[in-house]
Formats: C-alpha cells, sequence, structure tokens
C-alpha cells in the first residue's frame, strides 16, 4: 500500500470512529480513552505497529484541519465533560494502587529502553519534555492527561515557533550532556 492509499485509508477510519463514538459514547470503556481507542481501530484495520499507528494518526490530523477538530472535541467530550476517571483508581486499596504504579513505573522504563535503543537519546529527551509539559497542563486546567496531550499536541500544529524553543531546549541538554553548555 503506498503511502497516499495508507493516509486515505486512516483518514476513513479515524472519520468514521469519530462519528460512531459520538453518536455512541459507550463504545469507549469506562475508564478508556478515546484517542487510544481510535489508534487501536487503525492498528487493527490496517495491519500496523503501534509506533506506526501514531505517527500515521498525527499526519492524518495534521493534514486535514477539520478531522482535527471534529477529534479534539470528541477527546474533549469523553475525558472533559463525559467523566470523571478518577473515580475508579481512588476507590482501590492502597495494595491495588502500589500494584498498578509499580507496573506502569516497569512498563514506561521499558517502552523508553526501547525507544532509546531504536530512536536514539533525542526522541526520548522530547518525549519526556512534551509528558511532562502536558502533565503541568492536566493540573492546572483540572483535566486528564489523554486530555491535555491533545490539547498540546493541537497548540503545537497550530503554533510551529514552539517546536523551536522545544528543540533549542533540547539543544541545550546535549550541549550539558557533552560538556559544551555555555
Amino acid at each position: 500500500m503506498s503511502n497516499i492509499d495508507q493516509i486515505d485509508s486512516a483518514k476513513k477510519v479515524i472519520d468514521s470512529e469519530i462519528t460512531k463514538v459520538s453518536s455512541n459514547p459507550t463504545l469507549i470503556k469506562y475508564g478508556g480513552c478515546a484517542s487510544c481507542h481510535i489508534l487501536f481501530k487503525l492498528i487493527e484495520t490496517l495491519s500496523l505497529n503501534e509506533s506506526d499507528a501514531t505517527d500515521l494518526l498525527s499526519e492524518v490530523l495534521y493534514q486535514d484541519p477539520q478531522l482535527n477538530e471534529r477529534f479534539i472535541e470528541l477527546v474533549e467530550k469523553i475525558h472533559m465533560k463525559d467523566r470523571l476517571m478518577g473515580a475508579q483508581f481512588s476507590i482501590k486499596s492502597r495494595e491495588a494502587k502500589n500494584r498498578f504504579i509499580d507496573a506502569n513505573i516497569k512498563n514506561v522504563i521499558s517502552e523508553l529502553s526501547a525507544d532509546i535503543k531504536n530512536y536514539g537519546i533525542e526522541l526520548v529527551l522530547r518525549k519526556l519534555l512534551l509528558t511532562l509539559i502536558s502533565v503541568q497542563l492536566a493540573q492546572n486546567i483540572g483535566v486528564d492527561h489523554h486530555a491535555a496531550t491533545e490539547e498540546l499536541y493541537y497548540y503545537m500544529k497550530k503554533n510551529m515557533d514552539i517546536n523551536t524553543v522545544v528543540h533549542e531546549f533540547l539543544n541545550q541538554i546535549s550541549k550539558i550532556n557533552t560538556g559544551n553548555y555555555s
């Protein structure tokens, strides 16, 4: 399948899933994620790995501002307006919470280790920086992390200057790492 065909196929899947979930939000299981639902539908439909599906989702949404707007509206509706996702975790026992946190820490470290091996330290640093920014956004505006991440990426797509700021910061970190920081 050519890149253009893959983009067209992905666009159809994304559009279809946004429409389905908008008319029936119960398609997203309680505690589930709207953007992950669409991502996994891409993986399933187009037989992609998660990394390729994530890249394709970003590319399609970047190329189609109207579809991107619908995607953002869906994520905001599911995550900001329709649910209080933290309630499910808060009622767990302390032991269950600790097991959940432990598993997540190990999973993140494993994923970052694979990313370093496959893509290099620069990508991982960018990922960590953007994650920290989205976590702070989530805390400051009172939404879940998925919604804050979508808001951040939406903003970054519209304001390319911020990419320059991020790139310059990451270059400064690289200089510190090599001993050339001024």
